[in-house]
């Protein structure tokens, strides 16, 4: 069996979500958003430029109120990103008290229009697109009934622009219709923006939440893995340690037989946990070395013998599927059953394991003839050796049953189903294997 190889392109992206967010933005949305305070400015700034020729012609015939109301709208412009709401209804209400002063000034809606986007990308389009009618009403209200009796007037200034407009009313009519067109377009733009902001935020929360289930799925399987190790690590070197200090005195050279294994699986737990802790530390950067699979199988077994376990070992029908992660599940499955029968079995004298495929379906089955303790014996492990079989049955659309046999001891029974691609493998043809072990 080969080492899997690590997939490239794997480990920590070269660029995050956020960055990816940044490079969609204009660098005039990443100066707005980078420098809000500089943003703010300028817009009043523009604002002021845009409505100085309509100041000028109102000073021109004696008219200072449009003069202070376009500077208030820009005062209140400045603070639109926090009461985009009340700075709207104010820009309103100024804008309103100019025509009133001067109903010849030249309409200007700037103010209006900019109050409308920033509310817009803060509220519900429902909401805007009612405050945007509700604001083109009110304007066009002014130039019917009071714009536009202000061009019939008989003052000479009134009868200059009545000549140049021609007809005020058809004029006041097609400027009516674009001020509620270019209110509407005000709000629909802050919408599309807030939807964008949404969207992005959205993606952004989803991607976290996919890293912390990632993350979840992460720690449970090196949590999983550590349990493993360590559990059958353990539980085979505390068998040897007490089988040594039995024979130590009887049969020297069978106790440093012992001994020389007990310091073995040591080493091996030691050195397995050291890969697992060194994939947390380094990331991507650590050595992905094979794991325990069908090729060490026999050796595991062995050192189940060897910590006196009476094992009998029998597999049938085709060879396992090529799969790296599949024929680890039938490792674990087997190494946790007999690492439970070490821990907790009475009086066993047999244990029987059962490898067998046939067609799309691999069934481990792991039997002993132990006899229940006259009283509850305190538990040595975590309790997750049975869950772990159970997760990693499930994942290959398995069952799994765990509990007394049927004629006494215990036994844990699971179904496996071949992956996709893996079945016509090793179909036809296969060497059955017949193992087996005296017991101790």
């Amino acid at each position: 069996m080969t080492a899997a190889q690590p997939m490239e392109g794997s480990g920590t992206p070269d660029v995050t979500f956020a960055e990816l967010a940044e490079r969609r933005r204009g660098p005039i949305r990443r100066f707005a958003r980078d420098r809000p305070v500089a943003a703010d400015v300028a817009v009043c700034a523009a604002y002021l430029l845009l409505s100085t020729g309509a100041v000028l012609t109102s000073i021109e015939h004696g008219h200072w109120v449009p003069a202070a109301g376009v500077a208030v709208v820009a005062v209140l412009l400045f603070f639109r990103r926090r009461r985009s709401l009340a700075v709207l209804v104010a820009v309103l209400f100024v804008e309103t008290g100019i025509l009133l002063d001067d109903p010849l000034f030249t309409l200007n809606s700037v103010g209006l229009w900019v109050a409308l986007y920033t509310s817009a990308t803060q509220y519900s389009a429902r909401r805007m697109f009612a405050m945007g009618g509700l604001a083109s009403a009110v304007q066009i209200l002014l130039l019917l009934f009071w714009v536009l009796p202000a061009t019939a007037s008989p003052d000479a200034e009134h009868r200059e622009l009545s000549r140049a407009l021609g007809n005020p009313s058809d004029v006041m009519l097609l400027l009516a219709a674009l001020l509620l067109v270019f209110d509407m377009v005000a709000v629909g733009i802050g919408a599309a923006v807030r939807n964008n902001r949404l969207h992005d935020a959205e993606l952004a929360n989803w991607g976290r939440r996919v890293q912390a289930l990632a993350q979840t799925a992460e720690r449970n399987r090196i949590a999983r893995e550590m349990h493993d190790v360590v559990a059958h690590s353990l539980s085979v070197m505390i068998a040897l340690s007490d089988g040594a200090a039995v024979v130590v005195r009887r049969d020297p050279d069978r106790a440093a037989e012992v001994l020389t294994k007990l310091s073995a699986t040591g080493r091996g737990a030691l050195a397995d946990m050291r890969r697992v802790i060194g994939v947390l530390r380094d990331g991507g950067n650590a050595p992905l070395e094979p794991q325990p699979a069908s090729s060490s199988l026999n050796a595991m077994l062995e050192g189940f013998r060897v910590a006196g376990v009476p094992l009998r070992f029998e597999q049938t029908g085709p060879a396992l599927p090529e799969d790296a992660a599949f024929q680890l599940t039938v490792y674990r499955i087997i190494q946790e059953s007999l690492t439970n029968v070490l821990r907790y079995g009475r009086g066993v004298t047999r244990v029987a394991v059962a490898l067998s495929r046939e067609d799309d379906t691999v069934r481990i089955k792991v039997a002993d003839n132990g006899q229940p303790p006259p009283t509850p014996r305190e538990t040595i492990g975590s309790g997750q050796g049975l869950k772990g079989i159970a997760e990693r049955t499930a994942i290959y659309g398995g069952s799994v049953y765990a509990g007394p046999g049927p004629q006494g001891g215990w036994v844990v029974h699971a179904i496996l189903a071949v992956p996709d691609g893996e079945a016509a493998h090793g179909s036809s043809k296969g060497e059955e294997t017949d193992e087996h072990a005296d017991a101790r």
